[in-house]
């Protein structure tokens, strides 16, 4: 799905403008994914944006999806359409400068690849874990994925390819992910914004959940 791949570079372009670094990163048994940073000129130089590229080469599908009335198929029955299914990139905005922001190429590259690696459909509201700081020093681990449609738009695709979307990732302090896990999405959104949380702060503390 190279042709894919090209549109979806070319919409980043657009809506971005040109990046000025992009790393790739290969996994076992994974397509190529590939990183690029973009900085984001009407920021005046305060910030950056990273965004991924090759996760929208294959759809995303849960090897767990039953074959029909609800049964489960054996795992060696593949059930993966090969075309049809949502398409994703992912994309994340931080502040420039006060942290080494530049070392989440990697993690963001795992997150692009989990659908492949893990069977995973990512999707607005979901949360995502690394495992390990996005960054050195960086007080998350996880991130929380928003809707897409407002830094990129979606990218339309001829039939029978599903739209390829951009979703922003919202760094998540464990604080957050857990209280997330409990209350959801939309309260932890809530309450990011009830507080003014800068979210594009890489040394952001976490918002008070009392």
């Amino acid at each position: 799905m190279a042709d894919v791949l090209a549109l979806a570079e070319a919409r980043l372009r657009s809506a971005l403008g040109e990046p000025d670094a992009r790393a790739s990163v290969t996994f076992l048994g994974t397509d190529r994914i590939e990183v690029l940073r973009f900085p984001a000129e009407d920021s005046g130089g305060e910030l950056v944006r990273y965004a991924t590229l090759g996760m929208s080469a294959q759809p995303m599908t849960d090897p767990a999806a039953s074959a029909g009335g609800g049964i489960a198929a054996p795992p060696s029955v593949v059930l993966a359409d090969p075309l049809r299914g949502p398409r994703a990139e992912l994309l994340l905005t931080l502040r420039r400068g006060r942290a080494d922001t530049d070392r989440v190429l990697r993690p963001l590259a795992v997150l692009a690849a989990s659908p492949q690696v893990e069977g995973l459909v990512v999707a607005p509201g979901a949360s995502l874990d690394t495992g390990e700081p996005l960054w050195p020093g960086a007080p998350f681990t996880s991130v929380l994925v928003a809707e897409s449609g407002g830094l990129v738009e979606d990218l339309e695709t001829d039939a029978p390819l599903d739209p390829v979307r951009f979703l922003p990732l919202l760094p998540m302090t464990p604080g957050e992910a857990a209280w997330k896990r409990v209350h959801g999405a939309a309260a932890l959104q809530e309450r990011w914004l009830r507080y003014g949380t800068d979210l594009r702060d890489p040394l952001r503390r976490g918002v008070p959940l009392d």
